[in-house]
């Protein structure tokens, strides 16, 4: 709450404003709507995957790996879109942290596997990922998730048809 000073005579009173009430004009523009609903999801997902030392995007890259073994980094940074400039040092920190395993395809490029470490943080944030989801998709019919889940594909699919 507000409070401004009012001087009567000599005496200083201090009284509450009212706060003014904006006036909300975007809360129906779909965009806005959709980057404040990934926030709300995002940090939870933060928050769980935080008890077990990862970030959510470290969890997803765990999580394509372990079920495509023997991919590359170029091929994780391409499907995820992600910059290989910020895709190296996440990758970096997974094989410093002991998750990831590389080995030599070519004069330029390693394929990628779970250590055994990473398998069991893979396996530990799936669980956290896929209880996250259920939290989540419990706010809609099974229908309203298909259809949500369907729309949202098709706004992502924009990104992908304007680079070709």
């Amino acid at each position: 709450m507000l409070f401004f000073r009012r001087k009567v005579g000599s005496a200083i009173f201090m009284e509450a404003a009212t706060e003014p009430t904006l006036q909300d004009s975007i809360s129906d523009r779909l965009g806005y709507v959709l980057r404040r609903a990934s926030g709300v999801m995002m940090g939870a997902l933060g928050v769980a995957l935080a008890e077990i030392g990862l970030r959510p995007v470290e969890a997803t890259i765990l999580i394509l790996v372990g079920a495509n073994t023997g991919c590359t980094q170029s091929e994780i940074s391409r499907l995820l879109g992600i910059k290989r400039a910020n895709m190296v040092p996440l990758m970096a920190g997974l094989v410093t942290k002991r998750l990831i395993d590389r080995y030599p395809v070519d004069g330029r490029s390693f394929a990628l596997s779970l250590s055994p470490e990473g398998v069991a943080q893979r396996d530990a944030a799936d669980a956290i990922m896929l209880a996250h989801e259920r939290r989540f998709e419990a706010l809609f019919s099974g229908e309203g998730v298909d259809a949500l889940r369907t729309a949202l594909n098709r706004i992502a699919q924009l990104d992908t048809a304007t680079q070709e």
